[in-house]
């Protein structure tokens, strides 16, 4: 099951959350998030390890239909508060998820796999429950300021308990699970938390997103490659039939 959020770790995430610096970087990510995956109206979206939904917020207020499963009943109060019944919500773990095969056209791991116990496992299920893409947010373990070491001056100690990864490692799960399927990264946080204005415009520039040492990286992977097919090129004789004498 992996760390699970009590009551504390729930309101230290949702006060830290709410802060302008940190509320500023994950609105960047939860952009990034919806600027790769781009679910149209009525898709439905899996959100694996939701938290609270704040990054879920922009697919709700599009109309897509979002379900959110995560093993705090805290982190899901929160949830239920902010967005209602606009959002489903179930308790449940990212290593045994309780949906049929194929179930959703797009599932969502946002800065969940850093306190699961089975981070393949979870990919796993993600690609099980999955038909069209499946979105993984990670704190990056490349980046150069590290979330890690902004939590010993001002994050909450639920960080401490977070197990960080790279692109490199992500790719490398994918391959072994899913075989070398479609996929692509792009990363936002190249500048400190702090930073705003003209850095937070650069941050949503395409050509900053291919760095690969921002804070924060997006994996997009499509599971289940497309095959280009074009017609064979058969010649068939007419069929010989005996003349008549």
């Amino acid at each position: 099951m992996g760390y699970v959020f009590d009551f504390q770790d729930a309101q230290a995430w949702q006060h830290w959350v709410e802060g302008p610096t940190v509320s500023r970087a994950l609105d960047l990510q939860a952009w990034l998030m919806g600027d790769m995956l781009s679910p149209r109206r009525l898709d439905s979206v899996l959100s694996i390890g939701c938290g609270t939904c704040r990054h879920l917020r922009p697919f709700i207020e599009g109309g897509v239909d979002v379900t959110g499963i995560d093993p705090s009943p805290y982190m899901l109060d929160i949830a239920r508060e902010r967005f209602g019944r606009r959002a489903e919500l179930r308790r449940g773990t990212a290593e045994d998820l309780p949906f049929d095969d194929n179930a959703f056209n797009h599932a969502v791991l946002f800065l969940a796999l850093e306190f699961v116990e089975d981070p393949v496992q979870a990919l796993s299920e993600a690609f099980r429950v999955a038909k069209d893409r499946v979105f993984i947010g990670i704190w990056n373990r490349r980046a150069p300021h590290r979330p890690r070491r902004v939590a010993r001056r001002t994050a909450p100690t639920f960080l401490e308990h977070a197990r960080f990864f790279s692109i490199r490692e992500i790719r490398r799960h994918v391959n072994a699970l899913v075989g070398a399927v479609p996929t692509s990264y792009r990363t936002v946080g190249q500048f400190p938390f702090g930073a705003g204005g003209r850095a937070l415009w650069l941050e949503r520039r395409r050509f900053v997103q291919h760095c690969p040492f921002g804070v924060f990286a997006g994996l997009v992977v499509t599971p289940v490659p497309r095959f280009r097919v074009r017609p064979l090129d058969l010649s068939c004789a007419p069929e010989q039939r005996p003349v008549a004498g």
